[in-house]
């Protein structure tokens, strides 16, 4: 089983740059596709981006595309997303996820075995 642990959260204002990052444990993380969700209060948890096992292939939900990056380090066990242009509305506790490499859709949060305990990013307006 992996263990996810995610950090570099923050408070940064409007327009502003954050990146952060999520380190697996064990020596599985170069099988594993792996994935951004948020959730905001009041609102359910939703797909931000999702890169596959070997890095090949990236995906994001449309309202992040061309701001936001998702890469990985296998050497490093490690997973990052570059958010930049952030909005008000990118406010959310961040998770990362895991799983074994599959066919499953990317974006579906329930196809993800492995949670990470989420870090909270606030952009103020």
């Amino acid at each position: 089983q992996v263990q996810l642990v995610e950090s570099g959260g923050g408070l940064v204002q409007a327009g502003g740059s954050l990146r952060i990052s999520c380190s697996a444990s064990g020596r599985t993380f170069i099988f594993y596709d792996m994935g951004w969700f948020r959730q905001a209060p009041g609102k359910e948890r939703e797909f931000v981006a999702a890169i596959t096992q070997n890095g090949d292939n990236t995906y994001y939900r449309d309202s992040v595309k061309g701001r936001f990056t998702i890469s990985r380090d296998n050497a490093k066990n490690t997973v990052y997303l570059q958010m930049n242009s952030l909005k008000p509305e990118d406010t959310a506790v961040y998770y990362c996820a895991g799983r074994w490499s599959s066919d499953a859709l990317l974006a579906v949060a329930g196809s993800y075995p492995y949670w990470g305990q989420g870090t909270q990013v606030t952009v103020s307006s």
